[in-house]
């Protein structure tokens, strides 16, 4: 399937205005009840409402059609940006399917944006609208309580998981491939329609260290950053190796046993590996700790690693732009597996279901090329035919050490990140 790009009008209003705020409410406060989009960390981000043009898309070229269709949508606009930092001006929010040849990636183009970065806020409008109006025009009021939540099993119940994921360590025991990362989903039913912003809201309070995200109903609270650029400045925080949390010393105990845990060490190297393999061609220079650090959240830790890069200014590389950089760099192994083409299919033999968005590339990009991508995890797809219905995701990475029982204990982990912000 090709691009499909729909306006939200006969034809896009060509005029994008951005405005300073002096007084901003916290972001996620203002969004509407429907079409919620987000990306906010620490209060920090952007969020948006409304559509001023959208692309959905899909195949082998998928990314490089959104990244024509974005140049050539910018390049109709009269736009008028005082602020001039990442973020202000046209902005697209972006959800890119696991599988961007298969699967269906969204890019949506706000009529509203509201962001802030460093103290700086800003509102940006495509189509006109007095900022005022804007941020004065009260949202719905919040729904009442979601009530009783009824959970079912996705396209695999428990017992018949944990045959896969054995299934999948004698694979890698086999020597068919190194690391391969299985997922499970779980239905969730609440008695009332689910309200994407309180939900989002629970996410940010009890994951502040999260990129708080919302596109086109996928929404979610990822730990990990794929792919940020600033200009030429690359950054990227790559996880893998995951242990729950404990109670007082308990809580210290698993948090040296993960750090000292040659396994999930040995899991980490290889998601930052694919990662710096993927990224050096395009980059002029890397910086790559030589240890994992500890990123602790309210559920669970990771091991994590920040690795940053200057992209290079010469050659073809030099002259790449964000959505060819993500579709470079995605799928990692934090995600997929090693090596790639053998993990992505065994994905495909063993896990039973369609990912759709989850596990994808999701975040913005501004007409500038600076943006953020993170990856979809601890995330949901809201039902587009029952408001009430969602479907849950939850992953973890299997090696050749990897115990069934324990792989199936950090996805109900994981899963609990998303229950917390429906049970609420």
């Amino acid at each position: 399937m090709t691009a499909a790009a729909v306006t939200s009008r006969d034809a896009v209003t060509p005029v994008v205005s951005t405005t300073p705020l002096d007084d901003v409410p916290a972001l996620l406060d203002l969004l509407p009840a429907a079409a919620a989009l987000s990306w906010v960390r620490r209060g920090e981000g952007l969020v948006g409402w409304g559509e001023a043009a959208r692309l959905e898309v899909s195949g082998p070229t998928a990314l490089a059609e959104a990244a024509a269709w974005w140049e050539e949508f910018n390049a109709g606009l009269d736009v008028d940006d005082p602020i001039g930092v990442p973020g202000s001006g046209p902005v697209a929010f972006a959800s890119i399917a696991f599988d961007p040849a298969a699967g269906t990636s969204v890019f949506v183009v706000p009529e509203v944006v509201v962001g802030r970065r460093d103290g700086v806020a800003w509102l940006t409008t495509a189509g006109g609208g007095d900022p005022v109006d804007v941020l004065t025009s009260a949202p719905a009021a919040l729904p009442a309580p979601l009530g009783r939540l009824r959970y079912a099993d996705g396209a695999l119940d428990p017992a018949s998981w944990c045959a896969t994921v054995a299934a999948a360590v004698a694979r890698i025991t086999a020597g068919d491939l190194e690391k391969v990362v299985l997922a499970r989903d779980l239905l969730v039913t609440a008695d009332a329609p689910l309200d994407p912003r309180s939900l989002l809201v629970r996410l940010a309070a009890r994951f502040p260290d999260c990129w708080t995200f919302a596109v086109d109903g996928l929404l979610g609270a990822t730990p990990e950053l794929l792919l940020r650029r600033t200009g030429r400045t690359l950054s990227s925080r790559v996880l893998a190796g995951t242990a729950p949390r404990g109670a007082g010393a308990d809580d210290d105990r698993l948090a040296a046993a993960l750090l000292g845990s040659a396994k999930d060490r040995g899991e980490h190297a290889l998601a930052v590996d694919s990662l710096v393999r993927a990224l050096e061609p395009y980059c002029s220079g890397l910086t790559v700790p030589e240890e994992p650090a500890l990123l602790t959240l309210a559920n669970v830790r990771h091991l994590a690693t920040d690795v940053t890069g200057v992209q290079a200014r010469g050659g073809a590389h030099g002259r790449v732009g964000l959505l060819e950089l993500v579709g470079a760099v995605h799928p990692t192994a934090a995600v997929c597996g090693t090596p790639t083409a053998e993990a992505a299919t065994l994905i495909g033999e063993l896990e039973g279901m369609d990912r759709g968005r989850y596990a994808g590339p999701v975040g913005w990009l501004d007409a500038r090329g600076d943006g953020e991508f993170g990856l979809a995890l601890r995330c949901a797809q809201l039902s587009d035919d029952d408001p009430a219905t969602a479907r849950l995701f939850a992953g973890c990475g299997i090696v050749a050490g990897s115990d069934p029982a324990a792989e199936l204990a950090e996805t109900q982990a994981k899963f609990a990140a998303f229950q917390a912000a429906l049970e609420s």
